[in-house]
């Protein structure tokens, strides 16, 4: 058996600590500019009307990294949990663990404030073409395939007219409170993207041979399975990653793999597009203004 088939355990405890240290996503002090408040009816019609990814993203011409890097940054969100906390629930582990009212407030703020949702293929193509994206976009993330994203963040994603990006960890699928893959495939009918979050989410510059069949490469497959749609955006576990993971992800199929709050690699931008963790102690207003400072 290959050595990383490790207990679901393990697995499932490395998923809820969250994929890094929230420390990265924080600053000492606070920007007290409150934002610009519009209609949220007005945000929803602009969202349903926005700029669609060119039809054929296998054709877009990647640009040099230079032209990538020059590109302003759209702000990109990872969230991990939707819940309440519990009173067994860690100070650490409230970094990842967003309260369903904070939640909810998040996203009011940002469909009052006129953000609209865009995915993975429009940041691609807008990135390597410079394809219109809407004026103020940004893009909403899911790791850890907990049950609660697809229970409580997709129904109150609706209300706006957001979409997200679900990075799947397969291992999970099926689980007690994790997504089954039936959700997935529902989730990505309603037109949210399926990306890959590994196997069992395991360090990934500490892989090595086989490691890629089991964490990159049949994970995949899996994925596309259920969908019945081609899985060509990854997140990195912990945000960790080196540049021998990318050719390795290119010759998978992929077309771009997300970190955290560090820089951007400056050879290989695409494979190291920067998010931030929204964090569980944020109200709307810090949310925003985390934005503005980070992007």
């Amino acid at each position: 058996m290959n050595r990383m088939f490790i207990p679901f355990v393990a697995a499932a405890m490395m998923a809820i600590s969250g994929c890094f240290s929230a420390a990265q996503n924080r600053t000492a002090t606070e920007d007290t500019t409150d934002s610009t408040a519009l209609a949220g009816a007005s945000a929803l019609a602009d969202s349903n009307a926005r700029m669609a990814a060119p039809a054929n993203i296998d054709e877009i011409k990647i640009a040099d990294a230079n032209t990538i890097l020059s590109r302003k940054q759209v702000p990109v969100l990872c969230y991990h949990q939707i819940r309440d906390w519990k009173a067994t629930d860690s100070k650490s582990a409230k970094d990842y663990i967003v309260p369903v009212e904070t939640f909810k407030a998040h996203l009011k703020m940002l469909a009052d404030s006129g953000y609209q949702t865009i995915l993975p293929d429009e940041y691609y193509a807008y990135l390597n073409l410079g394809t219109p994206l809407p004026e103020k976009p940004i893009m909403l993330t899911f790791d850890d395939t907990e049950e609660n994203q697809y229970a409580i963040a997709a129904p109150e994603m609706k209300k706006h007219g957001f979409k997200a990006v679900y990075f799947i960890m397969t291992v999970s699928l099926g689980r007690p409170k994790y997504m089954s893959r039936d959700q997935v495939k529902q989730l990505s009918e309603a037109g949210h993207v399926i990306g890959s979050h590994t196997w069992d989410h395991q360090n990934v510059k500490k892989y090595k041979g086989e490691d890629w069949v089991t964490q990159i490469e049949k994970p995949t497959k899996t994925l596309e399975s259920i969908t019945g749609k081609k899985v060509e955006h990854f997140a990195y576990p912990f945000g960790l990653w080196n540049p021998e993971a990318f050719p390795e992800l290119k010759k998978r199929g992929f077309k771009s793999a997300y970190v955290l709050a560090e820089k951007r690699d400056p050879t290989d931008p695409l494979f190291t597009i920067r998010r931030i963790i929204a964090s569980g102690y944020w109200d709307a207003k810090r949310l925003n203004n985390s934005i503005q400072r980070s992007f």
